[in-house]
């Protein structure tokens, strides 16, 4: 851990102190810092260890065998590796302009970063988290506990993982998102494949296009709206030390220095609330497939809700089958639950609407709506029935998604209203994320923040333009990196604080007219363009290999 922060009181070693405008960079780590980091990290592993056993007990769960429990471990492992490392390569972001403009030392302006990337964390809604999960192909969503399930997640966490260090080593700013998102492509496609359908039918193309777009289009919006921010204070703010770079290592004057440690806190926020639900909804998958009983199903959900769920099942199924007759093609007899599973699985697979879906999709709300009605709880389904309910809950919230946009369905505002009601139903009982998740991502994060920072920052505070950064440079990008990351975190889409705020800073560089380094924007370029083919390559690889091998 030689990049490892100090807190302050550490010893610094000052031998970059003399040199004009370059923050001081190297820390020794403290035994104190040691000590707080070692024993957070171990607090960490032991809560989430303690909760899973917990929960596990709770439910009733116990495996005939330990190769579940083996699995389980060394899959949280990997995905909670990948937090660490996203911490330490994105969260430099967030950071350098605070180091570079000397508002804050560059040892408190880590921890200050991980602090609130925890709290971003803690307080995220989960949009992002299942998001994510929706671009895998649905077949290994609905076995995720099969062999192909855990070879999917292996594949897609240990790509990233190594496309995430090979970039960090390089010094290059590349987007976690960007390469977590190619790693879930490239194993879609691979399944495909080697399943003998065509490429393009692995992957939720929808969806993908959708995050597709937040994540190429991001760096364009860091990148102009920075550079317009900056031109806009230099029409509104006439204060000429705000538009200098820091003399020596002197911080800027206090309203400066409020205005860009605020920014970074709302970036580290930002970043914690959004890049940290991607680990939650992969973990949140692993715990689905090696546990079902504990974690398929919200076992927190009142059983007093349940008549209300049961209602709101009848009304939905009702207004499906109000509105059958206004489609085109010919209504289909309605089928059994099994294959009423099935119509629908092939249905959110392919988006081809026929006679069969909606009678298919009536019978799976009906038989859903049935069970709760029998069992009076989700805590009472039999454990060999939570699998089961849990993919068609699956499958009817993802078809009524793809319904309501399709052109050729009309739904009247009641039907729609009932549609809508009945899925927040059951997106609450499969799309919620366990507290102690949340926390063992959230100290991930948080420490991977504090480790390894110093690449990444110098490459932004030194070698993106070719002056040293200003304070209104510097607030100019931090603010727009926090409120595009926020706005996005609303909306559910992961974005990549990486090229927000590394474009922001050259959009600034550019309306300053201090010259950019090509050489460095060249790069950056070439790690946009590349992330997504290597990270779905190397994905795509390793998912066939630990299919011949699992």
């Amino acid at each position: 851990m030689s990049e490892t922060i100090g807190l302050p009181g550490d010893t610094g070693n000052t031998a970059d102190a003399t040199k004009p405008g370059r923050p001081l960079l190297e820390y020794r780590t403290g035994p104190l810092t040691k000590i707080l980091f070692l024993g957070l990290l171990a607090a960490g592993l032991l809560f989430a260890a303690y909760s899973l056993i917990s929960d596990i007990n709770d439910a009733g769960s116990q495996a005939v065998t330990l190769l579940p429990y083996i699995l389980l471990i060394v899959a949280l492992l990997i995905a909670l590796g990948f937090e660490f490392v996203n911490g330490f390569h994105d969260t430099a972001n967030a950071v350098a302009t605070v180091i570079y403009t000397n508002s804050l030392p560059a040892n408190f302006a880590v921890f200050w970063s991980g602090l609130f990337n925890f709290v971003g964390v803690m307080v995220s809604s989960g949009a992002v988290a299942f998001g994510i999960i929706s671009l895998l192909p649905v077949e290994l969503i609905l076995q995720v506990g099969s062999s192909a399930g855990f070879a999917m997640v292996f594949a897609l966490l240990i790509a990233a993982i190594l496309w995430n260090l090979g970039t960090w080593l390089l010094g290059l700013p590349a987007s976690s998102s960007h390469t977590l998102i190619g790693s879930i492509i490239g194993v879609g496609v691979a399944n495909a494949l080697m399943n003998g359908r065509d490429g393009t039918s692995g992957v939720d193309w929808d969806q993908a296009t959708k995050v597709g777009y937040s994540l190429l289009l991001s760096p364009l919006i860091g990148f102009c709206c920075a550079a317009l921010l900056l031109l806009l204070l230099r029409a509104l703010v006439k204060n000429r030390e705000l538009y200098e770079a820091p003399k020596g290592n002197l911080p800027p004057p206090f309203w400066i220095r409020s205005l860009l440690i605020l920014t970074c806190t709302g970036v580290s926020f930002a970043h914690g609330s959004n890049d940290g639900q991607k680990g939650m909804g992969l973990i949140m998958l692993i715990l689905v497939g090696t546990m079902p009983i504990a974690y398929a199903l919200n076992r927190t959900m009142p059983a007093e809700n349940m008549v209300q769920f049961v209602a709101v099942a009848q009304v939905a199924q009702g207004s499906l089958d109000r509105i059958t007759g206004t489609l085109n093609a010919p209504t289909a007899a309605p089928q059994p639950a099994g294959a009423a599973s099935e119509t629908i699985a092939q249905y959110v697979r392919t988006r081809e609407l026929n006679g069969e879906v909606m009678p298919a999709l009536s019978a799976l709300i009906g038989g859903i709506g049935q069970q709760i009605k029998d069992y009076g709880s989700l805590t009472r389904l039999p454990t060999a029935s939570v699998p089961n309910m849990r993919n068609d809950m699956y499958l009817v919230s993802e078809a009524l998604k793809f319904l309501q946009q399709n052109p050729n369905v009309q739904f009247d505002t009641e039907a729609k209203a009932n549609l809508d009601a009945f899925k927040r139903q059951i997106d609450d009982a499969t799309r919620f994320i366990p507290l102690w998740v949340k926390i063992a991502v959230a100290i991930a994060l948080g420490l991977g923040t504090m480790v390894g920072w110093k690449r990444i920052v110098i490459t932004v505070g030194e070698k993106i333009g070719k002056s040293h950064l200003t304070y209104a440079q510097g607030a100019s990008a931090e603010l727009v990196a926090m409120l595009t990351i926020g706005a996005a975190d609303m909306y559910g889409l992961p974005v990549s604080t990486t090229q927000v705020l590394s474009s922001g800073v050259a959009g600034t560089m550019a309306a300053n007219r201090s010259g950019l380094q090509w050489a460095t924007v060249r790069n950056l370029a070439m790690a946009w363009v590349l992330t997504l083919p290597s990270a779905m390559l190397l994905s795509g690889g390793l998912y066939w290999l630990f299919v011949q091998l699992f």
